[in-house]
């Protein structure tokens, strides 16, 4: 480990050793291991002169090793900048990391793009597929970036394509908007480049309105990340780990194409076979019922499988995925009868061992510490631990900021606060409680010491009242008798 911190230094020791090397500039470093950047001779791919890419090697806090690769040719004249990740791919996982920009301060966090990072923006329907270089710039710098681009061909694009040239103006005003560029400041910035000089006024200095909107870095290899402020409670910044799937292993060059077409081909025979059966659902059956997404209107299918949760009851868990717009849905249903009696189940979370039980959320859920009160059908049925299912109320909560730009200051502080502090709880920061109140006694949560009594958890059973019963619908049901109610209602002719 120590071998690795002397290869690999903080940043932030990089920049007070530079900060020392300036300050006295009589001082000279000959040894290799004490420079901060390292210097390697290189082939000009534009003009096959000799040029120089400096290296440095560096760790960024809370995310890993990096090295930062710079090129030049004083020949030409040929820059490039490229960042590479120095660590591995995750070895089953996948990073999604989401920023809130709500200031303009937003716009100077850090951003470390790999070369198999995917950017969106959705407020803009903007988004960035992977590239072939890694790159180390800020929100402001990606912004700069993609409006260069953008705008580069529009000339050309108003005479060939004008509907799309009009589309694609709408999002360069709105960029632009982001920078807060007005024609004072580029007739500035070309005159300071004219005379070899520039003297750019970044955009979080500037004291135009900021529009907010969000961005999100989605990476299957788990080698990208965006700066937090302070630290990772940030109200404004998640992160979200997820398993990959088969064609984003294919992708990275995990697995090889060849043994997923043949799996696929399998799988596929199996389904086709069309057969109807009435024997009963087993544990190893996956049901696939065809469709149309409702999103887009296009045809998908829905997969369905049983799961047996120990000491508790058979459940059924659906999945929804539509291949061409990316609409997602699962849902979770009870497989057994509508129980006699309601269940409350009330849980002290203490440690971070806690957020790892496996938790059935069929009603609502509430957390009397942070004032978090779920109602009955907020985020459906979910089936799964009470970390994941935390990282979805705020993924949905935090969402709601966005939309407060006409909102009361004190309204957006007072629920930034509310998301910190549930950001805190999904940290395990502090104990607190989470309670699952349901009728019809569908929801779970895992007992760690199963079959014996869990100490930080309690179960309580009541008889439901008539308005649950009739909120239901379960006093209109009739399980008995009603084949004599059929025949009295058949009018003779």
């Amino acid at each position: 480990m120590a071998q690795t911190n002397s290869l690999f230094p903080a940043i932030g020791s990089l920049a007070v050793k530079a900060d020392e090397i300036s300050d006295n500039p009589e001082s000279t470093i000959d040894d290799a291991d004490d420079k901060i950047v390292q210097e390697v001779t290189s082939l000009c791919m534009n003009c096959h002169e000799e040029g120089v890419t400096r290296l440095m090697l560096t760790t960024i806090p809370y995310f890993r090793e990096v090295i930062v690769m710079s090129f030049r040719c004083e020949h030409c004249g040929t820059s490039n900048n490229e960042i590479q990740s120095a660590g591995s791919i995750q070895v089953e996982q996948g990073t999604a990391y989401t920023a809130r920009i709500l200031a303009r301060s937003d716009l100077d966090r850090q951003i470390v793009r790999s070369p198999s990072c995917e950017i969106i923006i959705p407020e803009f329907d903007l988004t960035l597929p992977p590239t072939s270089r890694g790159q180390l710039t800020t929100v402001e710098g990606l912004i700069r970036n993609v409006y260069a681009d953008l705008n580069m061909d529009q000339p050309l694009r108003r005479i060939q394509d004008p509907e799309g040239a009009a589309a694609i103006q709408g999002l360069l005003d709105k960029l632009k908007n982001i920078l807060a560029d007005d024609e004072n400041d580029e007739d500035a910035e070309n005159h300071d480049e004219a005379v070899g000089e520039v003297k750019a006024t970044k955009a979080s200095d500037k004291t135009a309105p900021l529009s907010a909107f969000t961005l999100k870095l989605d990476d299957p290899a788990g080698n990208s990340w965006i700066e937090f402020i302070g630290n990772m409670a940030d109200p404004k910044w998640n992160l979200r780990h997820y398993n990959r799937t088969v064609e984003q292993n294919v992708a990275l060059g995990l697995v090889s194409a060849d043994d997923v077409g043949l799996a696929s081909g399998n799988l596929k025979s199996l389904n086709e076979e069309g057969e109807v059966t009435t024997e009963a659902i087993t544990d190893d059956e996956v049901f696939v019922f065809h469709g149309h997404c409702s999103s887009c209107g296009h045809g998908l299918d829905t997969k369905m499988k049983k799961v047996t949760i120990p000491y508790f009851k058979d459940i059924l868990i659906m999945s929804t995925n539509c291949d061409r717009c990316g609409y997602r849905d699962n849902e979770v249903k009870s497989g057994s009868a509508i129980s006699e009696k309601g269940k409350k189940i009330t849980l002290r979370v203490e440690d971070r061992e806690d957020l790892s039980r496996d938790i059935l959320k069929a009603t609502g859920l509430s957390i009397p510490e942070i004032d978090l009160v779920l109602q009955h059908g907020t985020l459906g049925g979910r089936f799964t631990t009470l970390e994941g299912i935390l990282n979805q109320v705020y993924e949905e909560l935090s969402e709601k900021v966005i939309a407060g730009d006409a909102a009361k200051s004190t309204d957006r502080s007072d629920f930034e606060a509310f998301l910190k502090n549930l950001k805190g709880i999904m940290n395990a920061e502090r104990p607190f409680t989470v309670i699952l109140d349901d009728p019809l006694a569908n929801s779970y949560m895992q007992n760690l010491y199963a079959p014996d009594p869990d100490p930080n958890m309690s179960i309580e059973t009541y008889d439901r009242t008539w308005e649950q019963n009739e909120e239901l619908g379960l006093n209109d049901i009739k399980v008995e008798g009603y084949e004599s109610d059929a025949q009295k209602e058949v009018i003779p002719i």
